[in-house]
């Protein structure tokens, strides 16, 4: 069974950082493209950052550019999201999604309707 694991939410003050983790259990991420998502409570799934296939090309929503940090480690079969510079309104429920693309691919799409498999997501929460 394909699943998409998340972790390394928590409880972060303003300023401070998290690392998310999203492994592939039950195959391998590599010639998937991922995608990170947030929703806060009330409010749409955002999308976050996109790392492609190869992990040549990465994408940041406006709001996180220059703050988190996707990245692939192919020997964990993981994708990571660094959060540094946390913000309050960065809180919420945080998602990784994988969709096939094929290997070493170059592109990014941040579109949810798109990514096919999708973890259960893990709870970030900013406050002073």
């Amino acid at each position: 069974q394909l699943q998409l694991v998340e972790s390394g939410g928590g409880l972060a003050q303003p300023g401070g950082s998290l690392r998310l983790s999203c492994t592939g259990s039950g195959f391998t991420l590599a010639g998937y493209r991922i995608g990170w998502f947030r929703q806060a409570p009330g409010k749409e799934r955002e999308g976050v950052s996109c790392s492609s296939s190869s992990g040549e090309t990465t994408q940041y929503a406006g709001s996180v550019s220059g703050r988190f940090t996707v990245s692939r480690e192919n020997a964990q079969n993981t994708v990571y999201l660094q959060m540094n510079n946390l913000k309050p309104e960065d809180a919420g429920a945080y998602y990784c999604a994988a969709k096939w693309v094929g290997y070493n691919k170059r592109e990014c799409n941040l579109t949810p309707s798109l990514f096919g498999y999708w973890g259960q997501g893990t709870q970030v929460t900013v406050i002073s």
